[in-house]
């Protein structure tokens, strides 16, 4: 948006200010650079920042508690010494920053080198032999409350606990598929064959038979391997994953250090604001393009642990349906090869473990938000673009027709105005469904993290007369209000906006004004994300010339904060459904409201703007469906398994005797039995492709299969079923159907 554009340029047109402090030539040595990069970063944040933190003693104590986490997240690097040692600077950190100095990070940077090489032998003396798992003992993963360790001995027992989990994870792997092995050993090639089919599905394709045929042919060849030999095996695995991590590390140099530093300073001003280093530049900057390939997901990290935040729409994990944000990924395997541990990993070294060619297979094992431990197999795809765009589909409620619109982001091309993006084919895809003689229509934003301000101002266009769509303030504190100046209303009839706790952004922007207009019905969770903040990416070799220093990197920025035409913002808040449902995540922590440093709600005075005349048909809609969701059996169960999920978040010990470690898998599979029926659902709805996918189906039948595996999602959806009954309701309620009767 060109508004944003403005912001980068007097940001940069203030750099010329800046550059007469800096020397032509510069001397190359590290520490150098890093007071450039520093006063630079420094800058940037005072003038460009929608609120810029004051860099105090307590701006200090939370760089430096987040620090230390990011430097030793699980506590089996640093001794309780050294952060004694360290704690002296916990309120100095300010000093350091402001002087351009470095004395707490050398600190640090040198002390954290030193234990690494230390724990190397830690690990290898207790791989070095079998091990017991028959004693009783347990392993605490809560490391944000562990003391760090007292002394080297407790370190080394700290070692060995997490050592022996890594291994028992391998071994009871092991063992289960040696189990299953032998369990299916009486049935033949074929009748495998054919439970697999069964259960990828429309998803089977000949290529992945013959991989898994291959893959049962050896694994029935191998005999069975005694309880000794998997031990050993396992730690054998474990080793090299160990081996592996550490090697990872020695590759690391200071300025990866640094910027891990770097961003534990930058992000105490917000949790959206960030420190791009050259490298990562270059990878956000790929990811930007739309070019996506490997599994489909997003990662972050958490603590030691690679976590997926995102799956991508239409990606083979997407499509796969076993893995699910906000599972925990401890291993990764390459076909049936040993599982490499990952855990304490970097996570654009994980991303290499996972992203692969095109057809080949990766195992990850993910620890479940309930608590359970899987292996999910996928098969890696291009995860193309052509699923990230708008799609429709029309189903039957009562003899009348609806349509659905999914849409997985806001896109545009921002270089090529002749290009797809989402008003664009929204306004399309409204255009198709009318031309099917639908009555009503729903649009799907779950998942929908957001994108293009311009898009979501357009799409609110189509549903409403001319009139304010957002309000924009930035660090001057002035609101600038973004209308629909376009008079035309595409759709005047019955709207529903479906939201989830991943709508966030430009999906919260669109689905607050229609609930500020009263123009359509909001579905879905309590509260959508609650990111109701603008960022921009600043290239900050911008602010120098002449140095030969090479790229600076770049600062993802919040420049500016979004706020709904009622004058409330959407951060934090998000924006509240009219009608609730229930789904899985409902009571985990996942929101904005739950990241760190997150700026705060506030409201500014609200736009001009008229509701929707026909808003009476909606509030019967609305009541009609609370009514009718009191006794839903599948969102009680939805219900009931979001607080299983949520009362296992506070459970962190696990047994390392082997036994009661499987008992504890077992029970948990069995508690989640019931829930398993929430998949089965049938909604009892039917969809169908408009015309124009009809016509693309019949000659392409990689986009049919596609569909087709949409369709028989939505058949299986409550929230779906629930917007049509809305859509039903509206069209049944408004004055224009009311009129027909009457007439």
């Amino acid at each position: 948006m060109k508004r944003h554009y403005k912001i980068i340029a007097t940001v940069v047109v203030m750099a010329i200010g800046l550059w007469s402090f800096m020397p032509k030539k510069f001397s190359g040595t590290d520490p150098e650079k890093d007071k450039v990069l520093l006063e630079i970063l420094s800058y940037v944040l005072e003038k460009g920042h929608y609120q810029p933190a004051k860099i105090d003693d307590n701006l200090s104590k939370k760089i430096y508690k987040d620090y230390l986490e990011a430097l030793d997240p699980s506590k089996r690097f640093f001794l309780q010494s050294d952060i004694d040692e360290f704690s002296k600077y916990e309120t100095k950190i300010d000093d350091d920053l402001n002087n351009r100095t470095f004395t707490f990070f050398n600190l640090t940077y040198d002390r954290l080198l030193q234990r690494m090489q230390e724990s190397k032998t830690y690990y290898q003396d207790v791989l070095s032999k079998p091990i017991d798992f028959n004693v009783k003992e347990e392993y605490n993963t809560n490391f944000e409350k562990l003391p760090f360790a007292k002394n080297v001995k407790e370190l080394k027992e700290r070692w060995r606990k997490q050592t022996k989990f890594s291994v028992l994870g391998t071994l009871v792997d092991k063992e289960k598929m040696q189990e299953d092995l032998l369990k299916n050993a009486s049935k033949t090639t074929q009748e495998s064959l054919e439970e697999y089919k069964t259960k990828l599905g429309k998803r089977y394709t000949e290529e992945l038979g013959k991989k898994y045929q291959q893959d049962l042919e050896k694994r029935k060849s191998e005999k069975p391997k005694s309880y000794e030999e998997l031990e050993k095996e396992s730690r054998e695995s474990t080793l090299n994953s160990y081996n592996e991590y550490f090697n990872f590390v020695k590759d690391l140099d200071r300025e990866d250090w640094f910027s891990v530093y770097i961003n534990s300073v930058v992000s105490q001003f917000d949790p959206h604001t960030s420190y791009f280093p050259p490298t990562a530049k270059e990878k956000f900057d790929v990811e930007m393009s739309g070019k996506l390939e490997g599994i489909g997901a997003r990662l972050q990290k958490k603590n030691d642990i690679t976590e997926i935040s995102e799956l991508i729409s239409g990606g083979p994990a997407w499509r796969g349906k076993e893995l699910e944000a906000g599972d925990k990924i401890l291993k990764v395997a390459q076909g049936n090869a040993e599982p490499v541990d990952v855990v304490g990993m970097r996570i654009d070294d994980v991303v290499k473990k996972i992203k692969g060619p095109k057809g080949t297979e990766v195992r990850l094992t993910v620890k479940k938000n309930d608590g359970t431990v899987r292996v999910i197999s996928i098969i890696r795809d291009e995860v193309e673009i052509e699923e990230t765009y708008a799609k429709s589909t029309i189903t039957v409620k009562d003899g009348v027709k609806y349509g659905i619109i999914n849409l997985p982001k806001f896109y545009i091309d921002f270089d090529n105005k002749d290009s797809r993006d989402a008003a664009k084919d929204v306004a399309q895809e409204v255009e198709r469904l009318k031309q099917e003689g639908v009555e009503g229509i729903a649009i799907d934003l779950r998942d929908n993290g957001g994108g293009s301000l311009k898009t979501v101002i357009d799409i609110a266009g189509l549903f409403i007369d001319k009139g304010p769509v957002v309000q924009v303030r930035g660090a001057d504190g002035r609101a600038e209000t973004m209308p629909d100046k376009d008079e035309r209303i595409q759709w005047n009839g019955p709207l529903v906006i479906m939201i989830n706790e991943f709508s966030a952004s430009a999906s919260e922007i669109l689905a607050a004004a229609m609930q500020d207009y009263k123009r359509g019905v909001i579905i879905g969770s309590t509260q959508s994300y609650g990111k109701g903040t603008v960022q921009n990416m600043i290239d900050l070799n911008n602010f120098v010339r002449g140095s030969n220093f090479g790229d600076l990197g770049a600062l993802k920025a919040t420049t500016q904060k979004f706020y709904r035409i009622n004058g409330g913002s959407t951060q934090k808040e998000g924006v509240k459904s009219d009608v609730v449902m229930p789904d899985k995540y409902e009571y985990l922590k996942m929101g904005e409201k739950d990241v760190p440093n997150a700026l705060a709600w506030d409201k500014i005075e609200p736009a001009k703007f008229t509701v929707w005349s026909n808003y009476q048909a909606l509030d019967l809609a609305i009541a009609n469906s609370k009514s009718r969701l009191l006794n839903n059996q599948q969102l009680k169960l939805i219900d009931e398994n979001a607080k299983f999920l949520d009362s296992r978040e506070d459970i962190h010990s696990i047994s390392l005797n082997v036994n009661d470690y499987k008992a504890e898998q077992k029970k948990l599979e069995e508690a989640n039995k019931k829930f398993k029926a929430i998949t089965k659902y049938n909604n009892g709805l039917s969809f169908m492709p408009i015309t124009y996918d009809k016509n693309l189906m019949s000659k392409d039948e990689t986009l049919k299969e596609k569909r087709e595996v949409w369709f028989d999602d939505l058949t299986k959806d409550v929230y779906v079923e629930e917007a049509v009954n809305i859509l039903n309701d509206i069209y049944k309620n408004s004055s224009k159907t009311l009129a027909q009767k009457k007439g």
